[in-house]
């Protein structure tokens, strides 16, 4: 894909990332779609905003946005002190899907990881998306560790 552009997140931004993060069976059942926009929704993206260790991305065509991401910079002291890069709320527009935009995205994500001396990029992803799973090796990432969550 061509004229792509990376940027911060805005609050303006906020409707068209939740219709992505909704625009699946998954994230049908968990996302509030309803305009206007949840003030959970804003109160998260001003947490986020704020954060310097965090990066909501927006990815852009011409004036449309075809994609989102966010990164994590998590600072920790096991492996001598390594910072490592958390990708996640990875999506793709559906009219996009499969054109070679989320390679493009993780290339860029692993990029940003990198500036900010990341020494290891992690994700997660729900045990429902086998097709999520068999990109992510297909860009090189191992399944090395459990995951775990626990909902409060």
């Amino acid at each position: 894909m061509t004229n792509i552009l990376y940027r911060h997140a805005e609050e303006k931004d906020l409707l068209s990332i939740i219709a992505m993060l909704a625009d699946d069976e998954l994230g049908a059942k968990r996302e509030d779609n309803s305009v206007p926009v949840n003030s959970k929704y804003i109160q998260a993206f001003e947490a986020i905003d704020k954060d310097p260790n965090q990066y909501l991305a927006v990815v852009e065509q011409g004036k449309e946005i075809v994609g989102c991401l966010q990164l994590t910079f998590i600072p920790g002291l096991s492996r001598l002190g390594m910072w490592r890069g958390q990708i996640e709320s990875v999506r793709i527009s559906s009219t996009h899907r499969g054109s070679g935009l989320g390679s493009q995205m993780f290339e860029w994500a692993i990029s940003e990881c990198r500036k900010r001396g990341c020494e290891l990029v992690q994700l997660t992803t729900d045990k429902a998306r086998p097709d999520a799973l068999k990109f992510y090796e297909k860009l090189g990432f191992k399944a090395s560790h459990e995951g775990m969550k626990l909902n409060l």
